[in-house]
């Protein structure tokens, strides 16, 4: 059964709390679309808008992955070690170094790796993810980072790791691609240049190329780490 609930705080993060305790669900098991980010006011907090967002929890596609991820043959946690059917030596390293992060911080579950051309991709399902989640996704981008790392040194030829943990990157990724939307239909009704949140260099790529053939508008960006943002302007040439 699907439900859907809509709900506002003075920032993002807390409707989405407030929404995940309505529908009694985790970050991971939910669809969430930022509907508006909203503003801190003026002076007094005059003019201040609450940010709205709208959640969708499927209780029964959430059994069916939480059944599917108890009966897959490939587990990490407690004392059995991953035994994933690597295809190289350095999906193997990639593979069994991210088990051996997430059992030593007790998320136990289900894992599938595949490489496709350069891409190592590796999937994570579970309960209790939120540990190699972290704030705003900070700890699966130091995680990845540090298995990208291993990959590589077990790669004569540069790889790249994707990893993804209950699925935060797909509905994160469903997110951006929201926010940059509203970020274009501003910058074409006022014809002026629209600096979206600050986010990870991961996430300002999936903004840069999902605009990149977006006719009217160009994207950059500006910020120093860890507030870096993209910035989406007018661009009369792209039509």
């Amino acid at each position: 059964m699907e439900k859907t609930v809509i709900k506002t705080g003075a920032t993002v993060d807390e409707a989405i709390e407030a929404a995940l305790s309505e529908l009694g669900c985790t970050k991971e098991q939910a669809v969430i679309e930022v509907i508006e980010e909203g503003t801190e006011g003026g002076f007094l907090g005059l003019g201040r808008k609450d940010a709205e967002v709208k959640v969708t929890f499927n209780s029964e596609e959430a059994a069916e992955s939480k059944a599917a991820a108890d009966s897959d043959d490939t587990y990490f946690g407690d004392d059995e070690s991953f035994e994933g059917d690597a295809v190289s030596e350095a999906e193997d390293a990639a593979a069994n170094f991210v088990a051996e992060v997430l059992s030593g911080i007790g998320i136990h579950g289900n894992m599938d790796s595949y490489r496709e051309d350069d891409t190592i991709f590796i999937s994570v399902t579970g309960s209790d993810c939120g540990a190699a989640i972290g704030r705003h996704g900070e700890t699966l981008e130091a995680i990845s980072y540090m298995t990208n790392l291993i990959a590589n040194k077990h790669s004569e030829q540069r790889v790249h790791v994707y990893l993804d943990v209950g699925g935060y990157r797909k509905h994160r990724e469903q997110v951006i691609k929201g926010l940059a939307d509203k970020a274009v239909t501003k910058v074409r009704r006022s014809g002026r240049k629209v600096m979206m949140e600050a986010m990870s260099p991961a996430e300002r790529r999936i903004v840069h190329s999902y605009l990149q053939d977006v006719n009217g508008v160009t994207t950059h960006s500006e910020g120093v780490e860890p507030n870096r943002c993209v910035v989406v302007t007018p661009d009369t040439d792209k039509k």
